[in-house]
């Protein structure tokens, strides 16, 4: 019987040369572990199908930089979920822990308001209202469609009108910026 290591280090080869079938293989025997992992650090269904989501489009692009000589095939993709799962629990934390008040105070709003509407219940002197001041409008919304109102970057997309990989692009800059100003 062929070593599951050598399987996935072949798969991983496979996704280093453009074969889909490599990835496929990944996902068929690791997603469901992949998938707890993210959740059991994240504590977030929805959150933790993102990131596994994003770390296997890591695993495709990325592949090519596995070497075997540096751990087995198994850690190196574990550690790429692993680190998206901290990654955006850090995130997280940082976010909450800015303004939480303020926040709590959106997402009791957030029940039946669009996100400009929400911008506009915040507090004229709060940090996180300057902040989210401060960026285009696209990134805003989003930001807030996310965080606030709880929508998946799909859900975003779709009530934006936009591809999936702008609503994502949108969210990703908006925190970075959000995240320098906020600190």
């Amino acid at each position: 019987m062929p070593d599951p290591q050598q399987i996935l280090a072949g798969a991983l080869g496979a996704c280093a040369h453009g074969d889909k079938a490599g990835l496929r293989l990944i996902f068929d025997s690791e997603g469901a572990r992949l998938m707890a992992v993210a959740h059991r650090i994240l504590r977030r269904h929805d959150l933790a199908e993102e990131i596994v989501q994003d770390a296997f489009i890591q695993i495709w692009s990325k592949a090519s930089s596995y070497s075997p000589d540096r751990g087995s095939a198994r850690g190196w993709i574990y550690a790429i979920v692993r680190n998206k799962a901290l990654n955006a629990l850090r995130d997280g934390k940082r976010w909450e822990s800015s303004d939480s008040e303020a926040l709590e105070r959106l997402q009791d709003a957030a029940q039946d308001t669009f996100p400009t509407d929400l911008f506009e219940a915040l507090d004229r002197e709060s940090n996180l209202r300057r902040c989210l001041g401060q960026l285009d409008e696209r990134k805003r919304t989003s930001i807030l469609m996310a965080y606030v109102s709880g929508y998946t970057h799909g859900e975003i997309a779709g009530r934006l009108k936009v591809p999936l990989g702008t609503a994502k692009a949108w969210i990703k800059r908006g925190l970075t910026s959000l995240r320098e100003c906020m600190s």
